[in-house]
């Protein structure tokens, strides 16, 4: 089945919030390997200016998945999972994501396309904090294996 290109352009509505511990903080640390103090030491990060924790530049994505799933688990968009192949993933902050964050996510389908017999799905996930502030921008392109 491919991909519905009818798709770009679609907007889901808005995924969570999402709670930012400092527990999260640090398992993310170190199941990338972020060693930095800043990640588990909330004085350490106190004294380069952020409120708490300061999570590993990676950590959008963890939340940005969770609304990419809104998609993902769409039957009519077309996307067959265990054909999925992780093609980019990009991050713009506006500002660090920090423990005691409380995040929101608008998930938004750029480009939803066939090429060379496989689907081509781009996507944008905007993380907002609790005033509505842009946190982190997460884009991401999967490619849909085909059948042949």
């Amino acid at each position: 089945m491919p991909v519905n290109p009818d798709y770009a352009g679609r907007e889901y509505p808005p995924a969570g919030p999402f709670e930012v511990t400092r527990e999260q903080v640090a398992a993310f640390a170190d199941a990338v390997g972020a060693t930095g103090p800043a990640h588990r030491d909330t004085a350490a990060a106190q004294a380069l200016g952020h409120a708490d924790v300061v999570a590993p530049p990676t950590f959008a994505v963890r939340l940005a998945q969770q609304c990419e799933a809104q998609l993902v688990q769409d039957p009519d968009a077309g996307i067959d999972f265990s054909r999925v192949v992780h093609g980019q993933e990009g991050f713009f902050h506006h500002r660090p994501i920090v423990a005691g964050d409380r995040l929101t996510g608008v998930l938004h389908v750029d480009t939803m396309r066939e090429a060379g017999g496989h689907g081509m799905v781009a996507t944008r996930v905007e993380l907002i904090d609790a005033d509505g502030a842009a946190v982190t921008t997460v884009t991401s392109t999967i490619v849909v294996r085909g059948e042949g």
